[in-house]
């Protein structure tokens, strides 16, 4: 096997015996074998355009950048939870639950910008402001 091959195997791997119903069977291994050709595809046509393109590399830059836009989602979905439902936010609880995060880390997970993609996306203001700014100063900033 060649490194693109090898990766496409990585990034596709075939399912496990049982983990699919037998009767689709067939059918997963088909689509993960045309991932596999097309992920060599790619890897072969990036390589060729620019030599000094690594396989490997770009495969984990791919991969990070996928994992980046994974968790600007989580970060969307949490701020529409919290900010946007009604009659009452989603518990911090079950938002934790669901992102896998902590309860402190949905409560800091998202932002002003966050919030304010999630206004544009459902065309609706926020039910109550609740997300920080970094510059936002502690609240017991004025205490001594």
């Amino acid at each position: 096997m060649s490194v693109y091959e090898d990766i496409a195997a990585i990034l596709h791997p075939m399912p496990e015996p049982g983990a699919v119903d037998p009767e689709f069977h067939s059918d997963v291994r088909h689509d993960v074998d045309a991932a596999r050709k097309e992920t060599v595809l790619h890897l072969e046509a990036a390589s060729d355009a620019d030599a000094e393109n690594e396989p490997l590399l770009s495969a984990i830059a791919a991969a990070k950048w996928r994992r980046d836009l994974a968790e600007a989602e989580i970060r969307r979905l949490v701020a529409y939870g919290r900010e946007f439902t009604r009659p009452r936010p989603y518990r911090l609880a079950d938002l934790a639950d669901a992102s896998g995060m902590s309860i402190s880390g949905v409560r800091t997970t998202y932002d002003h910008t966050d919030v304010a993609d999630v206004q544009h996306a459902v065309g609706r203001r926020p039910r109550e402001w609740r997300a920080t700014t970094p510059d936002d100063p502690p609240d017991d900033a004025g205490t001594a």
